[in-house]
């Protein structure tokens, strides 16, 4: 075989001569694998890869429309909590408002008790004072009439009869 290839290309060029046979042979398997490959499993490989990447694309797109959701529903929440906030500081404010109310008022009547309580009681005293010093004038003048009729030695006042 040798010899007919070395006529073929009129040089020789030793171990590299391509023998007809295994290049026609080569050439047949080449194109049958590539007729399988081009037509059988290389669109289901791109038929796959399509929808890989449809799927991708197609979760980017979900994935920046949920974050744009999330962005919205997050401003949303910011704005209520503010407002929130805002609610709670007034509603301290009144309620700051109110108890100092109550403490007004609370001290305005302990005020008005107290000094209820000191006239009724300046007033008490008054009239026991009163109650006691009429007591005690009329005890005074016994005692007077009876110390000056044991200084004198004989009844002073009225018990001279």
């Amino acid at each position: 075989m040798t010899l007919a290839n070395s006529q073929i290309f009129k040089t020789d060029l030793g171990p590299l001569n391509p023998v007809w046979a295994e290049l026609i042979l080569g050439l047949v398997v080449f194109g049958l694998t590539f007729l399988i490959l081009a037509k059988g499993i290389l669109p289901k490989i791109r038929r796959t890869l399509d929808a890989r990447e449809d799927k991708i694309d197609g979760g980017t797109e979900r994935a920046d429309d949920l974050r744009a959701e999330a962005t919205q529903i997050r401003e949303q929440y910011e704005a209520e909590l503010a407002e929130a906030r805002h609610e709670a500081a007034r509603i301290r404010s009144q309620a700051i408002e109110e108890g100092s109310a109550a403490i007004a008022a609370a001290r305005a009547e302990g005020t008005a008790e107290r000094e209820a309580i000191i006239a009724a009681g300046t007033e008490k005293i008054a009239t026991e004072r009163a109650a006691a010093e009429r007591e005690l004038n009329a005890d005074v003048e016994a005692w007077a009439h009876a110390l000056a009729a044991r200084i004198v030695g004989e009844p002073v006042g009225a018990d001279r009869a």
